[in-house]
């Protein structure tokens, strides 16, 4: 994982002018589960972006800018189609009857809502269905901010893509002047391909070959260290005791006070200086995200213990951090990661102890032999049922206390139809877990986004203070 941008994240764009971003008609094993385990409404893969604009974009120019990136980014046009009667794989085609007046819309918050009221407001569009017969997101300009301030909230499904891609994504379609841009490509609306019986089934036999192919080139990889069969019941027997590691959960247990789950979503932001938070983590020999993590645990220690329970020092409680696994045959978009689980230690108070140790774990769990193997389990579990998916996903999420995910970000200043992006809130999908809480690097600042159930987060002011106090203590390691 990487708190910033090296080098220019744009995505590169064909001939036609459209970024080649998520291009393919497949869905990934891992993308068709994460669309099958929706089966259970708590387990639905929603994600709210939240940008912060120094004023109010003109309305034309956002529903003109729009309609170009639905040209420029074809994926927008597309919905989930799942074949012969539900038997077949989800892939991705056109949508005929493609809207933008559906999937873009504007309004105003009432006198005095301010920065609270946005944040309501994207709860309960975060926590309502996208609809999917439609391409699968949503995005609503929200006028009557503080000093003429606006904010867009960016609705899509983590089908689309996971957090690297959406970086990608954004750094291809945002502006990096407030001025119209005459030159930019414009590509003509894309154009559905033949359809049919014939190119269902087509299809369908490429994804099942690709299925057995990923499995053979598994079993390729295990019968080469047969040249050294000295080596290769040592390296076999360890890959498998590897797998069993990454596809379990952590040994540590939940924290009592969070035990109580829900479908209601909550909301809340910090906003941590990024140089400080990288000197923080370098201070100890640990990196940024070493630092986010420490905070973390802070924020979930101090809770605990105003809550009335108290950790002891060698406390662990269960997170699970998504992981990088692009390659670079990978397209940019779409989503190429794997859950790395960790037993983080809670329970210290040291911050400094705190970092070094997540940094010892992190580099454990990153070093795990399987780590890729989620991709392969992924495709064969996507066959199931949807109920039965849902059952197994659920399993494996909601002993989670927490999820939390690092993404890049812009590091320049960006615009949207003339409106500078202040901060950038990504409000991630939780799965089952008490809180899901990302940061994305915007600018100078890192801006967290916490998501936390409503049940298992009954203190949600008390909380929000932890989380400051939580990254206070980290970021005083850096010094003054």
């Amino acid at each position: 994982m990487s708190s910033s941008v090296t080098g220019d994240p744009t995505p590169p764009r064909s001939d036609d002018g459209r970024l080649l971003w998520s291009r393919s008609e497949e869905l990934t094993g891992f993308e068709a589960l994460m669309w099958r385990v929706e089966a259970d409404p708590r387990m639905r893969s929603t994600v709210v972006l939240v940008e912060t604009l120094d004023r109010e974009p003109d309305w034309d120019r956002l529903v003109a800018a729009t309609d170009w990136a639905s040209r420029v980014v074809p994926r927008f046009r597309e919905r989930i189609v799942t074949p012969f009667l539900g038997a077949g794989t989800p892939h991705w085609a056109l949508d005929p009857d493609f809207d933008l007046h559906y999937h873009l819309r504007h309004l105003a918050l009432p006198d005095g809502a301010g920065m609270p009221g946005l944040f309501t407001l994207a709860e309960q569009i975060a926590m309502t269905p996208l609809d999917s017969s439609r391409p699968l997101w949503e995005a609503t300009l929200v006028g009557g901010l503080p000093d003429g301030g606006a904010a867009l909230l960016f609705k899509l499904s983590h089908v689309l893509s996971d957090g690297m891609g959406l970086a990608q994504l954004l750094a291809g379609l945002h502006s990096r002047s407030r001025e119209p841009m005459t030159d930019k490509p414009q590509p003509p609306p894309p154009e559905a391909e033949p359809g049919g019986l014939s190119r269902e089934v087509v299809r369908q036999v490429r994804s099942d070959l690709g299925l057995v192919g990923g499995a053979a080139r598994g079993l390729l990889g295990v019968a080469a260290t047969l040249v050294r069969p000295d080596h290769a019941v040592r390296d076999a027997a360890a890959y498998l005791v590897s797998a069993a590691r990454v596809l379990s959960p952590p040994p540590a247990p939940p924290l009592p006070v969070l035990a109580d789950r829900s479908p209601s979503w909550r909301f809340r932001t910090l906003d941590v200086p990024f140089a400080r938070l990288r000197a923080a983590g370098k201070s100890v020999g640990g990196s940024v995200n070493d630092a986010y993590v420490a905070g973390l645990l802070g924020a979930f220690r101090r809770y605990s213990e105003r809550r009335g329970e108290p950790l002891p020092p060698d406390r662990l409680m269960p997170v699970t951090l998504p992981v990088s696994i692009r390659r670079e045959e990978h397209e940019p978009g779409g989503n190429h990661f794997a859950p790395a689980r960790l037993s983080a230690p809670v329970g210290i108070v040291d911050p400094a102890a705190r970092v070094v140790d997540v940094r010892r774990r992190m580099k454990v769990a990153l070093g795990e032999p399987a780590l890729e193997s989620v991709e392969i389990v992924s495709a064969w579990l996507a066959r199931l049922p949807g109920a039965l998916v849902a059952n197994f996903g659920g399993g494996a999420t909601k002993s989670n206390d927490l999820q939390a995910s690092n993404i890049p970000g812009l590091r320049e200043d960006a615009f949207l139809a003339g409106a500078q992006i202040l901060r950038s809130y990504p409000f991630a999908p939780l799965p089952g877990c008490a809180a899901m809480i990302a940061m994305v690097t915007h600018g100078d600042t890192c801006c967290v986004a916490a998501n936390l159930d409503a049940a298992s987060f009954t203190d949600l002011a008390g909380f929000e203070q932890d989380l400051a106090d939580g990254f206070a203590e980290v970021l005083a390691l850096a010094g003054t």
